[in-house]
């Protein structure tokens, strides 16, 4: 059985290879052509713009797209498998890969242990204090109303019904009809698609997922053993390639595809509407189910920001897109609320399939979330979280700007993060040098599929003000500790030279 989940055609990996071409300063030496073809292959992989485990063109196919010679492309592919860049088989064809040595980080994306809170700044977890006093004053409301369910099991699968209600409204407001029947209330996000992917994609099944993507939801996904085809973002915060998720989806045939279309995660990306619609009916032909991560479509930052129509308001039966939300990222990742919109006999798999995981949703917190949608206080509560995060956001762009100008980003008009270049640095030996000066910080490959994006790292907008300038200037020790190991004889923090 062939090893790769994805292809990459002539003209597409010609494409990406030209566009990498810049002027080479004068007196240097120009590589020789089967060497330049390996690196820029090896850079387009380690950036994670071409996935690993993609087949590659044949080698006559390749050299006829950049009009070069066979040899050059044999000579660039055995170059690249002597790197552990690439794997072949004998009828199989060739597929790109990382070397078993290349650097992963074990950690980056769990909570910080409170005894460190004093010596290290958390760049870690993208997510915000509570915006009070909307938290107090949601937990008042709730206790106010718990009396009346407390003479009761307390048990309710699919959430509260009163919940359940709120969320079916709030939908139906946005233009997309749904019942409470199609609304299925967990614990957290994760909690969500966690339950999808159990009842979707058994083991050995394939998920398609935008790269990169959501470190913790690549890592559940793994664990609930499924295998991930990397489908390779467009360039800049324009959103999805979708010539690219035609193809995938037509040749992976994967039973799930996940997607964030608002306000991407770790991009920041903001997929436009015609994406959306063309995204859907993509999945729909493919006989994909579509699960769309929804939890940053509240966190717009700037003023003027035309949102797109939700991606369920081209699927408003359900059949093919299940929308996953949730409190955790626009209110307080401490309140883990989350649901999910189906078509109503998904949700009824999902519920019953609950039985054999966690039963339910704690009714304290689902009372909390109700009282804040009910009473006008969640829109408060997430205009405070909006100016927080915009305000920690010019900071720190403002302060890695100044502190490490070599250091390359877009940024975006929503969500909590920054997707960094870091100038050609091995992420994973950042993020190693951050903890020794005090700023913990996720490299790349976290949210990579086997250890693509080493050239960055995600900074989320979770500080401000001199505690941002603070960051940003131990991120520039870290970068200084990995360059001078570079130049003393250490593993060298340029893991690719194009």
């Amino acid at each position: 059985m062939a090893q790769w989940t994805s292809a990459v055609g002539p003209a597409q990996l010609a494409r990406q290879l030209n566009a990498q071409q810049q002027p080479r300063p004068a007196g240097t030496r120009k590589p020789p052509a089967y060497r330049a073809l390996a690196d820029g292959i090896r850079l387009l992989v380690l950036e994670g713009r071409v996935p690993v485990a993609a087949r590659l063109p044949a080698e006559r196919e390749l050299a006829l797209a950049l009009s070069v010679s066979r040899t050059t492309v044999a000579a660039a592919y055995e170059a690249l498998r002597g790197e552990g860049f690439l794997e072949s088989r004998r009828g199989a064809g060739s597929w790109t890969a990382v070397p078993a040595g290349n650097p992963l980080p074990a950690r980056g994306l769990e909570p910080l242990p409170p005894e460190s809170l004093g010596s290290m700044i958390d760049l870690g977890c993208a997510a915000l204090p509570a915006p009070e006093p909307w938290l107090t004053r949601s937990v008042q409301g709730a206790l106010e109303e718990l009396p009346p369910y407390a003479h009761t099991h307390g048990d309710y699968p699919a959430g509260l019904p009163a919940l359940r209600q709120m969320l079916a409204e709030r939908y139906t407001a946005r233009g997309i009809p749904t019942m409470p029947e199609q609304i299925m209330v967990t614990t957290g996000a994760m909690g969500a698609i966690d339950a999808i992917c159990h009842l979707f994609a058994g083991r050995g099944e394939r998920i398609a997922v935008e790269s990169p993507s959501y470190a913790n939801i690549l890592q559940l996904m793994r664990e609930a053993g499924a295998r991930l085809v990397p489908v390779a973002m467009a360039e800049g915060l324009t959103g999805w390639d979708l010539p690219l998720w035609r193809q995938v989806l037509r040749d992976s045939a994967p039973r799930l595809a996940y997607v964030v279309a608002d306000f991407h995660n770790p991009t920041g990306a903001l997929a436009d509407e015609e994406q959306r619609r063309a995204l859907v009916d993509a999945a729909r032909s493919a006989g994909t189910v579509l699960v769309v991560d929804e939890t940053m479509s509240e966190l717009w930052l700037d003023e003027g920001i035309d949102v797109p129509r939700p991606v369920c308001a081209f699927d408003p039966a359900g059949a093919t897109v299940l929308t996953v939300g949730s409190a955790s990222k626009a209110f307080w990742a401490g309140m883990r609320i989350g649901w999910v919109r189906a078509a109503p006999d998904v949700i009824r798999s999902l519920v019953a399939a609950r039985a054999y995981a966690d039963l339910g949703t704690p009714v304290l917190e689902q009372l909390a979330v109700n009282w804040l949608m009910a009473t006008g206080g969640w829109e408060q509560a997430v205009d405070l979280r909006r100016a927080q995060a915009r305000e920690n956001r010019d900071a720190l762009v403002t302060a890695v700007r100044r502190e490490l100008p070599e250091w390359e980003f877009d940024v975006p008009v929503g969500g909590l993060t920054l997707w960094v270049r870091t100038g050609g640095i091995s992420g994973s030996r950042l993020a190693e040098m951050g903890e020794r000066v005090g700023v913990r910080v996720p490299s790349g490959p976290r949210f990579g599929v086997d250890g693509a994006f080493e050239g960055y790292v995600r900074l989320p907008f979770t500080v401000s003000g001199p505690v941002a300038e603070e960051a940003a200037a131990r991120l520039a020790a870290a970068a200084r500790l990995v360059e001078k190991g570079a130049s003393t004889g250490g593993e060298s923090p340029r893991t690719f030279v194009a």
